[in-house]
Order: C-alpha cells, then structure tokens, then sequence
C-alpha cells in the first residue's frame, strides 16, 4: 500500500480530532478524503505528511513507518497544504529553485524546473513574481512544488478552494494528470470535483471514518437507505394527501406542483404514487427516481 493508517487517534487537550481512524490508499489511486469543517481531514493529512505525530497509532508510507522514518517520508511526499504559503516576492524559476535545493535534488536542477513548468502549465507566466500570479497560477506552482522532487505520494489539501470555475476545470486537470503516475490523496468540500477525477471516497465525520469504497458503492448504499422520486401533477394536491402514500417518509415541495417524495428503504414506490393520483382522479405529468449523488450521499453519512 502507498499509505496506510492504523488505529490513529489526535487529541488537542481534550478535544479529539481523531478517533481510532483506519484506512488504506493503494498505488496509483486518487481518493478524495471528504468530510464537514473540523471533520479532522487536515489533521489526518498533517499526520501523514509529518507535519504533526498521532497520539496513538501507526501511519506507513511507501512502506515505511513515519514514526521511524521522518526524513524518508517526507521526501516520498509532495504536500500542499491549504494554506499553501508562498514567498511572494520571488520569481516562478527562482521559487521552484529555492524548492530544489531544499530537497537537495542530484542533476540540473534548472532543467528539473523547467520541466515541471511545463508540465504544471506555468510556462506563460515564468517571468512573473509570485505576487503578480492569478489564485489559480498559485496553485499552480503550490503543486509545482510539490512534484518538484517527484514523490511517489501526492497530498493535496483543498486544492481548489477560490478558483473560479475555470481554474478549477484546469487544476482538475492537472491533478488527474499527475494520477496517471502516483498516488493522490486530496480533500475537497467540491462533491463534483471527487465524482469527476476521484477513484474512491473516504469520508471522515466527528474525527471517525463513516465511508471508505468506490463512489458507486456509496450511491448503492444511499439508495438502501433511501430513494428520492420526483413528481409531477397538472392539478394541486397537499403535502398532507402525499404523505398518505404508504412508504412515503418524506414529502417537500419542488415547485409549482411539483414534489419530491422520499421513502426510506429500497422498494420502488412509484407504483403506489400512481395508483394514488388514479384514485385522486389527479393528472400524473411526470415521475422519476432521481440520482443519488455524491452530495445527497455526504449529507446522509455526515448528518448535515
């Protein structure tokens, strides 16, 4: 495994961050590790990286256990933190070089920058400061920086958080560019952005794993639990009336009309709405089951 975490518990004073939490990521996967604010998902990063030590627990990586190999670790990872702090006054070259020798890197080191500018998308802007960059150039080169020395593991911490729409399509990009060849742990609060490059979702609530699998097993489980059906009448009919339907849990209105109907097992109640609007002499427009996403999901597992 690319990292493994064994029964890790954090406590600041008191308050636990984390809570007897365990997984795996396996080489070559990009998982999104999600979870609410104060969810414990930087601290879990911040341990793995060795930025900070577990109260309890083992976390390995590559192999190698980061209480008895630090400078090994850390040199197999390429982390950006949220935060992802720069020197401002610096040019992209000279920044990136600066990285280098922190990582005392063998070889030429201006022809190691020169290829992950290319490959991180910096080119046009290589004659600029840092100051002078874009939100989204900046976490260009905070990636930059973290692939400089190629690791083998890549942990990103909110990667797209203030990008506008644009800037997020071409980070993602990159990110999944980049998991063609290592493996990438990144936390997110953007539900479209695990579904769109993310291979496995590990969501994290109250400092405890609630889900670790493949985003469509997670839509399965939901869907065990509960179903969403859309429905539409040409005439008005009360939220009363539908929640009347045997089975239907929940019942709030869409629009005009329109209701969404929620039951909360895995038996398709579509039949039954049916039959209701025949024996209310109602006009059935439309019905559906609506698609469990990954944000339905989320909000069921974490109890938002």
């Amino acid at each position: 495994m690319s990292i493994e975490v064994n029964n890790v518990s954090k406590f600041y004073g008191r308050q636990s961050a984390l809570d007897d939490v365990s997984f795996e990521v396996n080489p070559g996967d990009i998982v999104g590790f999600l979870g609410p604010n104060g969810a414990g998902k930087s601290t879990m990063m911040k341990i793995i990286t060795g930025f900070i030590s577990a109260n309890t627990g083992i976390v390995t990586v590559n192999g190698y256990k980061i209480s008895d190999y630090p400078t090994y670790v850390k040199r197999s990872i390429g982390y950006l933190p949220e935060s992802n702090p720069l020197y401002l006054e610096m040019f992209v070259a000279e920044y990136l070089e600066f990285v280098a020798g922190m990582y005392e890197l063998s070889g030429n080191k201006k022809t190691r920058v020169k290829d992950i500018i290319q490959k991180t998308g910096l080119y046009p802007e290589r004659n600029k400061t840092l100051a002078q960059l874009s939100k989204g150039f900046r976490q260009r080169i905070g990636i930059a920086q973290a692939l400089i020395h190629e690791p083998e593991v890549l942990i990103l911490d909110e990667p797209t958080t203030g990008l506008d729409p644009n800037q997020i399509v071409e980070i993602r990009n990159l990110i999944s560019s980049v998991g063609t060849e290592k493996t990438v742990m990144l936390s997110t609060h953007i539900m479209q952005e695990v579904e769109a490059i993310c291979d496995r979702v590990i969501i994290i609530n109250d400092g405890r794993i609630v889900a670790n699998d493949f985003a469509d097993n997670l839509q399965n489980l939901a869907k065990e639990t509960k179903q969403e059906i859309f429905v539409e009448f040409m005439e008005t009919v009360s939220k009363e009336e539908l929640e009347g339907i045997d089975e239907a849990i929940t019942v709030y209105p869409s629009d005009t009309n329109q209701w969404i109907i929620e039951n909360g097992g895995d038996t398709d109640i579509r039949p039954k709405i049916s039959q209701f609007a025949r024996d209310k002499n109602l006009t059935l427009l439309a019905i559906s089951q609506k698609e469990q996403r990954l944000e339905s999901i989320f909000r069921e597992l974490t109890d938002v």
